[in-house]
């Protein structure tokens, strides 16, 4: 046994000198992840702490589980965690559903000028500050005479007081997200379907199978490890509210909260009124530790199904 780990080890060192420039392009990334997301697990010690700036984390007193008391004793608790997880259901299954449809046209088109710009096109909105979206929803949704509404009248459809009905909201957020997300994340199944081997396509082709046959026996069956894969790292993030996102659009409108208030926003609402870091850093640690236990479940599901659209 010990002549075997010794042989692994010389035969990993030898790898790393027949391709230092590998092993080297690898260090910014590791001094990256290394900076910024395991020494702050350090962090992690405030929630248990009534921090105080002057006193430093070691210097401030050790108050147990009391920082998770404001947020589980909320009356808002149960409404805020709803919206966090049916908001983010609702983003992860339309956008996925949308970019794979969006990857399976694209591969599809033949012209490469033409695919060219329509990816671009598509890709676009990613790059979008949400505060420009922001701007954007509140011209067509907002004001004394929302642009909507002109729209709606002019077809002969009633106006709606969009910024009054909070059951309306959800959809229209999922809208959103799907037109800013789904681009981005089909260029990853495009990519994913360009690995495909083409005799794959050759050898249907010859048995006469039509492109709808093609696309829904071959591309799809075989994207479904890759999109089980994304799905699996939305999952690890479904109790994190998109802050930006919601508070760009809705900003402090109270008449939305009761389906567009998520963990993140009101978190922050409470951190301008109480000031306290301790119980925001609860919260961070809360929804941390039930993303992973998602991901875990999630992935456990997954790996019963089909284990190569596992991650682990």
């Amino acid at each position: 046994m010990q002549y075997d780990r010794n042989k692994g080890r010389g035969s990993k060192l030898k790898h790393i000198a027949r391709n230092p420039f590998l092993y080297v392009m690898a260090v910014p990334g590791l001094l990256f992840f290394l900076v910024f997301s395991y020494l702050p697990i350090y962090g992690i010690t405030i929630a248990f702490k009534d921090y105080d700036f002057s006193k430093g984390i070691t210097g401030s007193e050790w108050v147990g589980f009391k920082n998770f008391d404001y947020f589980f004793t909320s009356d808002d608790f149960w409404t805020v965690l709803r919206n966090t997880l049916v908001l983010n259901a609702l983003f992860i299954f339309f956008t996925t559903v949308a970019a794979v449809l969006i990857a399976l046209m694209f591969n599809e088109i033949r012209n490469k000028y033409f695919k060219r710009i329509s990816q671009s096109l598509i890709f676009l909105p990613y790059f979008m500050s949400w505060i420009v979206v922001g701007m954007i929803v509140q011209s067509m949704f907002g004001g004394e005479e929302p642009m909507i509404n002109t729209w709606l009248q002019n077809i002969g459809m009633e106006p709606v007081n969009w910024m009054f009905e909070s059951r309306l909201w959800p959809a229209i957020l999922t809208v959103i997200r799907v037109w800013q997300g789904a681009g981005y994340l089909s260029i990853i199944f495009l990519a994913a379907i360009t690995g495909i081997s083409e005799d794959l396509y050759e050898a249907a082709r010859i048995d006469g199978a039509s492109k709808l046959q093609i696309m829904f026996r071959i591309t799809l069956p075989l994207l479904v490890p890759t999109i089980m894969i994304m799905t699996l790292l939305s999952v690890g993030k479904i109790f994190n509210g998109d802050f930006a996102m919601i508070y760009a659009i809705i900003g402090d409108n109270s008449l939305l909260y009761p389906t567009t208030d998520v963990i993140d926003t009101f978190v922050f609402r409470s951190m301008r009124q109480l000031h306290d870091f301790g119980m925001s850093s609860a919260v961070g640690l809360f929804q941390s530790v039930m993303g992973l236990i998602f991901v875990l479940v999630a992935n456990g599901v997954t790996r019963k199904v089909s284990k190569e659209s596992a991650l682990f």
